[in-house]
């Protein structure tokens, strides 16, 4: 007997389910921003340690409106890091009626890791990153030339750079992610990858260089931890096969 609902649905039924999916990842979207929009000033606080870490302890505002819609935008981005999980839930509840027990066993776990492997780059930016590319930037104070320069960052501002840098952290997480999905689907193979090392490393800096601000410590922060994640997902990608070729009856002594 079939694993999979061999019935065929219409074109129509597939539409109303896939709205579906999207009213619902867009209510939990709407509550998630409100209850997020309550408590925006204890998160913008907790977004701006990094900032008193490395020796600024004040943000600036030039614009009317600009704190204001900086809590718009602190709640919003907290409301799309805690709805990760639902948004992930419901493309997999989308998705998985069209695959075989077979398949759903094969790609599930590689579900349940993307929100650890995402969290897992945001606070590595938030405890590392973050901190040391701050220092950096803000380490042009000073005389120069006989001017005062001093660093004034206005809080938009400085809101875009943290969000740019937890959101950008945590997709270049996803790599090993992404790799050893392709690999288990059959459209890579580990050999390929080994082999396109230099490649690899031309891709992360391109994606280091949009997915950060636009400055080169900003980027090797990002470039170096990318390409670690691919060797990374070389090796797991390894390890699921020598696990495979164990547990294969063939690989079994013969008696």
């Amino acid at each position: 007997m079939s694993d999979i609902d061999e019935t065929k649905q219409p074109l129509l039924d597939h539409l109303i389910e896939l709205r579906r999916r999207l009213l619902i990842s867009l209510a939990t979207l709407i509550a998630a921003f409100f209850l997020c929009l309550t408590f925006a000033k204890p998160i913008f606080s907790v977004l701006v340690q990094p900032l008193l870490a490395a020796g600024q302890g004040k943000l600036i505002y030039t614009d009317i409106f600009e704190a204001f819609f900086a809590e718009v935008k602190v709640a919003l981005f907290a409301a799309l890091m805690l709805c990760f999980p639902v948004f992930a839930t419901q493309i997999w509840r989308f998705v998985a009626p069209g695959l075989y027990s077979k398949e759903k066993r094969a790609f599930l776990p590689f579900l349940l890791m993307t929100p650890f492997f995402f969290a897992a780059g945001a606070l590595f930016a938030y405890f590392v990153a973050m901190p040391w590319a701050l220092k950096f930037l803000l380490g042009f104070d000073g005389n120069v030339g006989g001017v005062q320069q001093e660093a004034l960052p206005g809080v938009g501002n400085y809101l875009n750079f943290v969000t740019r840098f937890l959101f950008g952290f945590g997709v270049a997480f996803l790599t090993p992610v992404l790799l050893m999905i392709l690999e288990r689907a059959g459209l890579v193979t580990r050999e390929q990858l080994a082999k396109r090392r230099r490649h690899a490393i031309v891709v992360a800096a391109a994606v280091a260089a949009v997915l950060t601000p636009p400055d080169a410590v900003s980027m090797l922060l990002l470039l170096v931890p990318l390409y670690l994640l691919f060797e990374f997902a070389l090796l797991a990608i390894w390890l699921t096969h020598w696990r495979a070729a164990r547990r294969s009856p063939a690989a079994e002594p013969q008696a």
